[in-house]
């Protein structure tokens, strides 16, 4: 069976609201690519732009490495193509957040002590 006729089957994900996606791998791709924009303007020390990179990267590997959406699915182990859309919009959108919020640079003033003990210290 070609990938058009496979494609062309998938006529629901079967998730309310969610549509299915006519060019997974190209929506991918350039929301990837924002993220990667994104975070590039961020400290390279900061550990949300170490993490965040290297997931990124990974699944732009597969977009770019995987002809099928099935494929692409698999390789990502993440839900549907559709899903890791939404994931990766949603991703844009935290990556944007954190250069307004700047959560590397150092605190305004010292936490309470054991502010980061778990379970919390009486």
């Amino acid at each position: 069976m070609s990938k058009i006729v496979k494609e062309a089957l998938k006529k629901s994900t079967g998730l309310t609201g969610l549509k299915v996606s006519r060019d997974p791998h190209n929506q991918l791709s350039i929301v990837y690519k924002k993220i990667l924009r994104t975070i590039a303007k961020m400290p390279s020390d900061a550990s949300y732009r170490k993490c965040t990179e290297e997931i990124i990267n990974k699944r732009l590997h597969a977009v770019n490495t995987t002809t099928s959406v099935e494929d692409l699915e698999k390789k990502v182990n993440c839900g549907q193509a559709e899903e890791l859309i939404q994931q990766a919009v949603y991703e844009l959108d935290l990556a944007r957040k954190m250069l307004t919020w700047k959560p590397w640079e150092p605190l305004i003033q010292e936490p309470p002590p054991n502010q980061w003990k778990w379970p919390p210290v009486k």
